[in-house]
């Protein structure tokens, strides 16, 4: 038998010493708040660092607070991989979202959107490099929790139509600025096309099912809170706005439709847990008479 990772193994016994403590009545829902936690621990170590930095840097510190926040991210990135937290699969999706997020955040903060106030080196065209990997926690997240959960998705609708909605968004976001903003449109897009998708995931021995724009508004609000987090350290200021302003409720609604980007994105490289015909009551994959899986994987 292949021994588990440490880290697995650390997953295992934290589950087992909840369940041996608790009533059954709540074991699944604190371990659903656990496996949760555990997943975004890429994105609380990152919100740990914006906090703590803000609390303790001088401006007349050699290093710049934006640059040891980049030294900090790469150090937080390769001790993931080391202490296998994400595989290199999932480091790949982190990659896909470093990039796109980072061509964002070079438009948007030049189109005057919001700004990133303190001086850097490892600064271009006014964006930090580190902001990049605010967008990779989001990706760090999304592929953590799949495993995590051993979540598959189903009925999943045909893929190039999925990829056509996230290149929809993802370029709404930028031209919105010189046209009509689409976002409404954008918003029911979403849901007639993804209103049958089920997310089936496990907690204890019964799977259980989500559908998914229910879990996409719901982690956009998480993230809106985290944004919030994020603006009152003074990381990045919105234009007309001061440190100690709440961010805009909009701004869920665009991380909302960013959530679609980002899943698709994870979705280029993760391919296996998505299915074309519903699953069976339980989360089990169906099979035809003759025995052959009838939920094929859309790849």
């Amino acid at each position: 038998m292949t021994q588990l990772p440490p880290t697995r193994r650390l997953e295992r016994r934290l589950g087992d010493w909840v369940r041996a403590r608790l009533p059954a009545g709540l074991v699944e829902f604190v371990m659903f708040l656990l496996k949760q936690a555990w997943a975004c621990l890429f994105g609380f170590a990152m919100l740990g660092g914006l906090i703590l930095s803000d609390r303790i840097w001088q401006e007349d510190w050699p290093l710049h607070r934006y640059d040891a926040l980049l030294i900090y991210a790469l150090g937080l990135q390769v001790l993931f991989l080391a202490l296998r937290l994400e595989t290199l699969r999932e480091a790949r999706v982190i990659a896909l979202f470093h990039l796109t997020g980072t061509a964002m955040e070079l438009f948007k903060v030049n189109a005057g959107s919001w700004a990133y106030p303190e001086p850097g080196v490892m600064k271009l065209w006014g964006v930090p490099l580190f902001s990049g990997f605010m967008y990779a926690a989001v990706g760090s997240y999304m592929a953590r929790v799949i495993r995590i959960f051993d979540m598959k998705f189903a009925p999943y609708p045909p893929f190039w139509m999925t990829v056509a909605l996230a290149v929809a968004i993802y370029v709404n976001f930028f031209a919105h600025h010189f046209i009509w903003d689409s976002r409404y449109v954008l918003f029911a897009a979403t849901v007639l096309l993804f209103l049958r998708t089920r997310i089936w995931f496990t907690i204890g021995a019964t799977p259980r099912w989500m559908p998914l724009p229910v879990a996409a508004l719901l982690t956009s609000f998480a993230l809106w809170v985290a944004e919030n987090i994020g603006t009152a350290t003074n990381t990045w200021i919105y234009a007309g706005h001061s440190r100690f302003d709440m961010v805009s409720l909009s701004k869920m609604g665009s991380w909302y439709l960013l959530l679609y980007v980002s899943f698709v994105t994870v979705t280029v490289v993760v391919r296996d847990v998505l299915y074309r015909e519903p699953l069976l009551k339980g989360g089990r994959e169906s099979k035809s008479p003759t025995g052959k899986r009838r939920a094929q994987s859309t790849g």
